[in-house]
């Protein structure tokens, strides 16, 4: 397949750079993910038709370009953080304190063309092409880098009958919920909206009595330094059906006698038991799920949604690889469900509390011991991004933070939908696609 190729690469700054000498000091749910990837997603649209119905000329595509980058700087405005960089105080205690300085140094934008890659070449393939992942900019910078390198970076791939919009925001900066927060507002701006429906609130919030700024110890070279290298990966987009989430919730609920059990509890429940099946495991050997759970909706009165920054928390449900094949998808479902419930408001703030007393990060070697790990959520607004030329028809993600077991929750494009990014060893997939039981439930 073509590679890609650079037409240009400039800074966007904020268009009224109005806060010069804004500091957001970092909390421990942002700290945490100093030494892993940023979190990159985009978007694939169809390209916009000239009014004329001619074919769209190189001309007409640059003004696109320049209406973007207009557009990205209004938004900036409203995100200063984003423009911004971290910058650093070293304590004589041989610790140190990151804090975000609102200086404008200015996002990226790449505008890039790839050249014969037609919107088929991306959405047809059962496996996600490699050549995704060059749609994204920063790739292999991680969050502790943002020193130096852009918070925000964005890179425009044009297609022969598509855009492609690729976005990478620095973790450390924004979770999921605040990095569509920044995309749903960009596409309002960019439609001619003069004020976002939704402001952001940036300023970060602590648990009472914590010293700010919070000092984590001096980061060692091995540490900032050390690269996770995955094995052979590949990628596949499984979409499942509104009708089809219901009956894995009904059959999950009816096997344990309850109605606890959620949609996304059962569609998760249903996949890991298949990628489990398929990876042959000692039935005695200890598994673990992941995956994040906002924070937002769980300390309603300290946190609103529209909180610009980290607000996550991981969850992990431990089981032996024959428990979750051999009893069934209720259970596995009810103990999905009691470790979301356990994550109550005191939990979080207990975690808050000791992260700050001894402070560790995540790094991607802790992460991938034996689990599935699935993050974002099909609760975000993904296809109302409209920049002015009609919505999206697909989402895929970048490269950062992708190892085997990494599951990435999308919602479909059809309204109740859910499609499930899943990366692992191709003898998985290839053995999940050949698994009735799951198969059953995804639509080709």
């Amino acid at each position: 397949m073509a590679n890609i190729r650079l037409i240009s690469s400039s800074s966007v700054c904020a268009a009224n750079h109005k806060k010069p000498n804004l500091r957001i000091d970092l909390t421990p749910w942002d700290l945490q993910l100093f030494l892993v990837d940023s979190i990159q997603k985009g978007l694939l649209f169809h390209k916009p038709k000239p009014p004329d119905n001619e074919e769209l000329e190189n001309t007409n595509f640059n003004s696109i370009i320049n209406h973007l980058k207009t557009s990205l700087s209004r938004t900036l405005d409203f995100f200063p953080p984003l423009s911004g960089r971290f910058a650093t105080t070293e304590h004589d205690d041989n610790t140190v304190s990151f804090f975000i300085d609102c200086n404008n140094a200015g996002a990226e934008f790449i505008h890039a063309v790839a050249e014969g890659v037609s919107i088929a070449d991306i959405i047809e393939p059962i496996y996600v092409p490699k050549i995704v992942y060059s749609f994204f900019p920063l790739n292999g910078v991680r969050n502790h880098e943002g020193t130096s390198k852009p918070l925000l970076a964005v890179q425009v791939t044009e297609l022969v009958d598509g855009i492609f919009i690729g976005c990478t925001i620095n973790h450390t900066v924004a979770d999921g919920s605040s990095f569509w927060h920044f995309f749903n507002s960009w596409s309002e701006i960019s439609r001619g909206l003069n004020c976002l429906s939704k402001p952001p609130l940036l300023q970060r919030w602590f648990v009472r009595n914590t010293d700010c700024p919070v000092r984590i110890p001096l980061l060692t070279n091995e540490q900032l330094y050390n690269r996770f290298v995955p094995p052979l990966l590949q990628q596949r987009v499984f979409h499942f059906t509104r009708e089809n989430i219901a009956k894995l919730k009904a059959k999950a609920n009816a096997e344990i006698g309850t109605n606890k059990i959620s949609s996304l509890q059962a569609l998760l429940s249903h996949f890991w038991r298949s990628a489990i099946r398929n990876k042959h495991l000692d039935p005695n050997e200890e598994i673990n799920y992941r995956m994040l759970i906002g924070a937002r909706q769980r300390l309603q009165a300290q946190l609103q949604a529209e909180y610009f920054g980290n607000a996550v928390q991981t969850g992990t449900v431990a089981m032996k690889a024959g428990e979750v094949v051999e009893k069934g998808l209720g259970y596995v479902a009810l103990q999905m469900n009691k470790m979301v419930a356990v994550h109550t408001e005191e939990k979080l703030m207990n975690f808050l509390k000791s992260w700050t007393d001894s402070p560790k990060l995540i790094t991607m070697d802790s992460v991938v011991t034996n689990a599935l790990v699935t993050s974002s959520s099909p609760r975000f607004n993904i296809y109302g991004n409209d920049f002015g030329w009609g919505k999206p028809i697909a989402v895929r993600s970048g490269p950062g933070n992708k190892f085997d077991g990494k599951i990435t929750v999308f919602p479909g494009e059809e309204e109740g939908s859910v499609d499930i990014e899943a990366c692992l060893s191709p003898e998985t997939l290839q053995g999940m696609a050949n698994d009735a039981d799951l198969m059953e439930a995804v639509i080709n």
